[in-house]
Formats: structure tokens, C-alpha cells, sequence
């Protein structure tokens, strides 16, 4: 008796069919993620434009109830000496202007900003005050448990110079500034040609405290925009108070280095300094505004934008301004009667 066994040939994919297949996958990812991230950014830039566009909103809303735009710290004393200053920056004021009237209102503005009484206000994230496509969008912890909300927007305040001290006279040539409230007839450049704000990262590194800046410290001579930062300000390789990735992570805050944009240098400008320079976007103060002495700053915009940054004109429109902005033209559009004619195309 003959019996037949029959086997079953049982097909499947051979390892060369394999491969090819992981390789066509390989292919198609490669291809649509970029498109994907492509979209992702379109969004967040999208995002973008419209919070600084709702900031526009509500600084026009505050300067019509006012009077006047809202002043980046208010603070009184004689000499060098300062006597009073709640420390609250332009941000807490158009707070009521911004649908966020219930956080203006549990702030005491008769205590110092970073007392208990106001910490709880003082950790609150307020998301349109953060760019989207800020990679570290978090609060900033403190070593006590509590937090600080971050703010990657920046109010213009001046091109070097930020503010004259206690004793000063002359005001910055930017929007903002320290005990300054301008009125709309003061931007004689036109709205559509002056700055109000743009964009900063959070967690930045910066040198303060600096008495001054041995090189920048004279309001109606300062460097050029296309300068050598290290021979105009030898003080970005040591000799200032360095903090390390705490620059904007204060909404609340007054000081320029954390609620503050300036013209020194054009957008994303590179500046590595530091301890053997091993910080690659380093901003730079002289004495802080609270010592009650003449200050001058560089606080870069940056952004995560590829090419760019954003910013928020005078008439409440918001423009992409590209990286290869000429110096001189960004310094223009940061000032609200430079006398200078500037044209869309040029930047």
C-alpha cells in the first residue's frame, strides 16, 4: 500500500522583498514629513501672528482709556537712588484689555511682584504670550516649588539705549521705556513704519548687572548695527553677573532682558559669548533699571521661525521680518521719529 504524504508549500516574503518593501516606506516618510512639519510650522506661525496681534489689540485698548501706551516700569527716588517701584512691567497693565481681567485683578500692585501675596498671580502661563513654536514653552521652577510664567514677546525699548536713570531726561527712541507713557502723535514715522513689539526665545542666557558698558554709554553715540560685537562690547566674554537661562521667563517683570526688544543688533543675530564663549545667543545689560542709573542693553529678537521673526507695527498689523534685514532698517522700524523712509520691500 503506497501512501502519499502532501506537504504544503506555504509562501511568504523573502527577506529581498522585505527590504525593498521597508525601503519604499523609507521613501514615502522621507518625503511626507517634511510636508508634514511644513504644515505643522505654517500653524504655529499662523498661531503666532494672531497673539501678537491680540497683544496690538489690547495695547490700543489701553492707550484709548489712557491716554497714553503703557510705561515698561514706573519708578520715582532722586539721584541714583530709587525710593519706589512696584516693578510691574507693561504686561500686567493691558492684562484687563487682554480678556485676563480676573489676573489683573489678584495682583496687589501696592507689593513687590515676587512677594507670596502675588506668586500665585506670578505663575500663571498666559498662552498668547508664547510663541508656539517655543521649544521650551514651560514655566520657569524655582528652588521653593512654586513657578514663573515665561512671555516670549518683547516690548520695543530702544536701540542701545534703554533708559537715562532717575536724573535723565531724554527718552529712548523706541515705544517703551521705563517712566514713559508715549502718545500715538509722538510716532511721527507713521504707525505702519514703527514697532511695538516682536518675538524673543524663552530661558535665554544674558550678562546684567554691568555698572556700565565701557564702549556703549553715551545715548547719542552708540555702535552701529553691522558692528564687531566683540570690540564694541568686550564685556560679552566676562566681567558682568551672568545668568543662565532665566532671560524671559518673567511675564510680570520690568526689566528689558525679560518683557524688552532692542535694536542693537538685527534679528537672530548670533553673539556668542560668555566664559570661554560658550553661549551662542548671549544679551548683554549695563546697570539694571532698578539701580536708578543711565542703562543701556542688547536684547536680540529671536524666534524659532525658519528665516525670521515677527513683529507687531504701530497700526496693530504684523510683519515677517526676514533675518537679512539690513541693521539700519530694522534700527528705523524700531524708532517712532528717526525721520527715516522705509519701504515694505526692504524687508
Amino acid at each position: 500500500m503506497i501512501v502519499k504524504l502532501s506537504l504544503a508549500v506555504k509562501r511568504g516574503f523573502t527577506l529581498i522583498e522585505l527590504l525593498v518593501v521597508i525601503a519604499i516606506i523609507a521613501v514615502l516618510i522621507s518625503l511626507l514629513l517634511p510636508a508634514v512639519q511644513s504644515a505643522r510650522e505654517a500653524a504655529r506661525r499662523a498661531k503666532c501672528n494672531n497673539n501678537l496681534k491680540q497683544l496690538g489689540l489690547a495695547i490700543h485698548n489701553y492707550e484709548g482709556v489712557v491716554g497714553g501706551l503703557p510705561p515698561a516700569l514706573v519708578m520715582k527716588g532722586q539721584g541714583t537712588t530709587v525710593t519706589w517701584t512696584n516693578g510691574y512691567g507693561a504686561y500686567a497693565r493691558i492684562l484687563p484689555f487682554s480678556e485676563q481681567g480676573a489676573l489683573f485683578n489678584a495682583i496687589n500692585f501696592d507689593l513687590d511682584m515676587q512677594t507670596p501675596p502675588n506668586i500665585t498671580a506670578a505663575s500663571v502661563v498666559i498662552n498668547f504670550l508664547v510663541c508656539p513654536s517655543e521649544v521650551k514653552p514651560l514655566a520657569r521652577p524655582l528652588p521653593d516649588g512654586t513657578q514663573y510664567g515665561i512671555a516670549t514677546y518683547g516690548f520695543l525699548e530702544g536701540d542701545w539705549y534703554v533708559w537715562g536713570g532717575i536724573t535723565g531726561t531724554q527718552k529712548n527712541r523706541s515705544a517703551f521705556g521705563p517712566n514713559m507713557s508715549r502718545t500715538w502723535a509722538e510716532f511721527s514715522d507713521g504707525l505702519s513704519n514703527t514697532m511695538l513689539m516682536s518675538e524673543g526665545k524663552s530661558f535665554m542666557t544674558y550678562y546684567r548687572d554691568c555698572p556700565t558698558l565701557s564702549r556703549v554709554n553715551d545715548p547719542n553715540h552708540i555702535p552701529a548695527p553691522d558692528a564687531d560685537p566683540y570690540t564694541i562690547v568686550p564685556e560679552y566674554l566676562g566681567g558682568c553677573t551672568v545668568r543662565v537661562e532665566e532671560g524671559r521667563t518673567q511675564w510680570f517683570e520690568s526689566g528689558v532682558h525679560h518683557n524688552g526688544i532692542t535694536t542693537a543688533w538685527p534679528p537672530n543675530k548670533k553673539i556668542r559669548g560668555g566664559p570661554n564663549k560658550i553661549y551662542a545667543d548671549l544679551d548683554i545689560n549695563s546697570s539694571r533699571e532698578k539701580l536708578g542709573r543711565p542703562s543701556f542693553a542688547a536684547v536680540t529678537a529671536r524666534s524659532y521661525h525658519p528665516g525670521g521673526v515677527y513683529a507687531l507695527m504701530g497700526d496693530g498689523s504684523v510683519k515677517f521680518v526676514k533675518d537679512s534685514i539690513n541693521g539700519y532698517i530694522w534700527r528705523a522700524l524700531g524708532s517712532v521719529a528717526g525721520g527715516e523712509v522705509v519701504s515694505a520691500e526692504s524687508y
